[in-house]
């Protein structure tokens, strides 16, 4: 089972191949550079490393949502011409979840904080039990104060993680009653080999979908959006 996942909903580009048990590579990049710069030119560069041959691929796992508008637009554009060209199904894989998948293992909440800008945050809360994630609150898009009021009503430690913790930091020590950590650098980013080993287990489970079903999951409206339905005019 050979599996290329694909995460480009933050600023993070990241592209890995998983053959089975084993991930075969990975190449992430976080750097001032927009995904359709990068995206495409990291995947030829693992394809050509790994020496993969495509047409062996058995599925496409793409960050379904939400992050970054347009760099999500550029992973289901780049998922969805692959797996159609391919034949190949596409995975979809939340965001939050991916994110979250960082952690596995801790004894601790989960909960990845990413910035959704007008002080909210795209986040969920999760926990480790046996071997699986769980779910304890969906992703959502929600005022980071909320997310904190949540976690506090559980009354257990938290790690947190992703790009919205420069941003909500403070926040956070202000509001926050339990014990808290902040996932390390290589753990808090967006990684397509968290992507890849989540798909893997939404695959075993009859999770995936054609390349033609596949859409984006914004969670939300975009500016432009609000500001049209602000006016009065319809966003259709």
């Amino acid at each position: 089972m050979k599996i290329l996942a694909l995460d480009s909903s933050s600023l993070v580009a990241s592209v890995a191949l998983l053959e089975d048990d084993k991930l075969v590579g990975e190449f992430t990049v976080n750097y001032k550079k927009t995904h359709s710069q990068t995206l495409l030119p990291m995947l030829d560069e693992l394809a050509k490393m790994v020496e993969l041959d495509m047409s062996t691929i058995d599925a496409v796992a793409i960050t379904s949502g939400p992050g970054s508008f347009t760099g999500l637009r550029i992973g289901s554009a780049t998922a969805k011409g692959l797996a159609l060209a391919l034949e190949k199904p596409v995975i979809p894989v939340k965001t939050v979840d991916a994110l979250a998948y960082n952690m596995w293992g801790v004894d601790t909440l989960v909960c990845p904080l990413m910035d959704a800008r007008r002080n909210q945050t795209y986040t969920g809360v999760y926990e480790f039990k046996d071997g699986e994630m769980i779910t304890l609150k969906e992703q959502c898009a929600v005022d980071v104060t909320k997310i904190i009021d949540f976690i506090n009503e559980k009354g257990r430690p938290v790690t947190f993680l992703g790009d919205g913790i420069g941003v909500f930091k403070e926040t956070i020590a202000e509001n926050i009653k339990v014990p808290y950590c902040f996932a390390p650098a290589h753990k808090s980013a967006g990684s397509a080999a968290a992507v890849a080993t989540l798909a893997k287990i939404l695959y075993d489970k009859g999770v995936f979908e054609t390349a033609a079903e596949h859409k984006p999951d914004y969670l939300r409206l975009s500016q432009a959006e609000r500001e049209r339905l602000k006016a009065g005019k319809s966003i259709e």
